[in-house]
């Protein structure tokens, strides 16, 4: 048999994949349970009901066919290839590109639910990255809706005509995203806002297509149990849910307004509680541009590299320190200013998607980065364990610090290609059960920290920061994490001074590793330059000797 990918008849299936959706989308409905219970009433009318169930089918029966079409390829090309690790991992470089490429097809054209899971995945690092590079394109994807159906969002939730509640309203939308679109407006005092409107009867949509994927990735765990989902479904359940809020959303706005009141360098949009519901939000306006718009950054005469730093400073503080992250940091969250007393200001958007981190957790998490610079190994599976990765655990410094554990290179640099090709060879001996394994044991928390470090370290090789800012900045924050000063306001002075020396010390003990590391590379790096040099130099020097030696004996002889 001709190994290739697999070629389904479609128009021969079609009939029994509408079947098969009418029977998901049926069983979604009615005995899966509700994934917004305490959004709101979602009491439907039947023609409303009746609508929904069939563009629950089309919508189904597309997304059936296309993951049935994808688990399928992975099985029939990957066949025979088990006892064989390059053959393997090369056909399955392919096959995740080709069915990465096949779910796009289907996120674009079922839209809503599922253009917002390809952008969750694309933010994965723990996904293979065909597809978090695939389904990038996804970020900038969304079709704004109707104005004269917005309108109607708004007037329904803030009760009003509109002429009384706003000077000017931008008809066209600024910013689309998944969920909703945000629109430039003037209240009536002439003051700038940003209103983010929720598309009418997403919330009903999304319950439908939210079920039918739980259904679906059941479906898929019984019939392949290497392929497991669940964990997928489940955290992007909630993140999804806390979207939805918007109430929520303004909360979480000032929330981290509180936290970073001190720090001038951070702006975050005021809320106008009085035009502000489940459904849309009226929030202060501010001018910027993505902060990875390298060109306007130099333009402004911004260092990027100061840029860079703010951002993992920043976010740094939110996940070692307030416990209290948000989670979806990409470039259209996060915009640059030219105002502010620094020359920059940072102005987070886009409040929606936060996690409280366990207290517990992020003491762990603290610890785990301490460890992490120092090599602490039996820390590392300390902590590994105690978030329930087991056998994994060896794998984190991996994952964060880009080298192993047995690792000789320094902190923040290239693995060497002998330490590469001997985890290449490891990680090609990982069945997809054992990455399941991996991605179901993590805690919530830890998925969390990782997505939102994955996002950063995106944005901060766009500006060119080099892997020691971030490694710096993580060292510097676990360490006041761990200090009892922002774990017991209460404390006596004295026991304040004390815990702030100890925080200072542990700190100042991590960076002079660090600057010992870098200053050991640089040396190397010096080393290893003016060897070549002198390489190229010394035949040339013999060759300017032998032709000195020659000149002088010609000219004794003429003597």
């Amino acid at each position: 048999m001709r190994r290739g990918h697999v070629r389904f008849p479609a128009r021969a299936k079609a009939p029994l994949y509408l079947l098969a959706g009418a029977g998901i989308t049926a069983l979604s409905l009615r005995s899966v349970p509700d994934p917004f219970p305490s959004s709101g009433d979602l009491s439907l009318s039947a023609a409303e009901r009746i609508r929904l169930e069939v563009e629950g089918i089309v919508r189904s029966s597309r997304a059936l066919y296309a993951i049935t079409y994808v688990i399928a390829d992975y099985k029939f090309s990957l066949w025979g290839l088990e006892r064989r690790p390059v053959d393997h991992h090369n056909k399955l470089l392919e096959v995740h590109l080709r069915s990465a490429q096949r779910l796009l097809k289907l996120c674009e054209t079922n839209k809503g639910f599922y253009v917002k899971a390809g952008q969750f995945v694309s933010s994965l690092r723990q996904v293979p990255k065909e597809y978090s590079s695939t389904f990038s394109t996804l970020q900038d994807k969304a079709v704004p809706c109707p104005f004269e159906d917005i309108k109607e969002v708004i007037a329904r939730n803030l009760g009003k005509n509109f002429t009384d509640l706003f000077y000017s309203f931008d008809e066209k939308p600024i910013a689309a995203a998944s969920i909703a679109q945000v629109h430039h407006a003037l209240l009536r005092d002439r003051q700038e806002v940003a209103v983010k409107v929720q598309y009418p009867g997403l919330q009903q949509q999304l319950t439908v297509d939210l079920r039918t994927m739980a259904v679906l990735s059941s479906f898929v765990s019984q019939i392949f149990p290497d392929y497991r989902l669940e964990w997928m479904v489940s955290e992007f359940k909630r993140t999804l849910s806390s979207e939805l809020d918007f109430l929520q959303e303004a909360k979480n706005a000032e929330r981290t307004a509180r936290n970073f009141k001190t720090k001038k360098i951070i702006k975050v949009p005021h809320v106008f509680w009085d035009l502000t519901t489940k459904q849309v939000l009226t929030m202060q306006f501010f001018h910027g541009q993505k902060i990875d718009d390298v060109e306007f950054l130099k333009d402004s005469g911004i260092d990027p590299g100061k840029v860079a730093k703010t951002l993992v400073e920043l976010f740094s503080e939110m996940i070692f320190i307030h416990g209290f992250v948000h989670g979806d940091p990409h470039p259209g969250n996060i915009l640059v200013s030219p105002d502010g007393y620094q020359g920059f200001s940072l102005i987070i958007l886009d409040h929606g998607i936060y996690r409280e981190l366990d207290e517990e957790f992020r003491t762990d998490y603290c610890r785990l980065w301490k460890a992490l610079v120092l090599m602490d190994s039996p820390t590392i599976h300390e902590i590994g364990g105690r978030f329930g990765l087991g056998q994994y655990a060896k794998y984190l410094p991996v994952i964060f610090t880009g080298r192993t554990l047995e690792s000789k290179s320094n902190l923040g640099k290239q693995m060497p290609a002998e330490e590469k090709r001997e985890l290449r060879r490891e990680l090609l001996a990982l069945k997809m059960g054992d990455i399941s394994s991996f991605m179901e044991s993590m805690p919530p928390d830890f998925l969390t920290v990782l997505r939102t470090d994955g996002q950063l370290r995106s944005i901060m090789g766009r500006l060119g920061a080099p892997a020691r800012v971030r490694l710096l900045s993580y060292a510097r924050f676990a360490a006041c994490g761990l200090s009892s000063k922002h774990r017991n306001e209460n404390a006596y002075l004295f026991d304040q001074i004390i815990s702030g020396i100890t925080t200072r010390a542990s700190y100042l003990h991590l960076r002079f590793l660090l600057e010992i590391l870098e200053l050991l590379s640089r040396l190397e790096s010096l080393g290893h330059s003016i060897l070549v040099k002198v390489k190229w130099l010394l035949p040339r020097m013999a060759h300017f000797t032998n032709l000195s030696r020659r000149t002088l004996l010609a000219d004794a002889q003429m003597i």
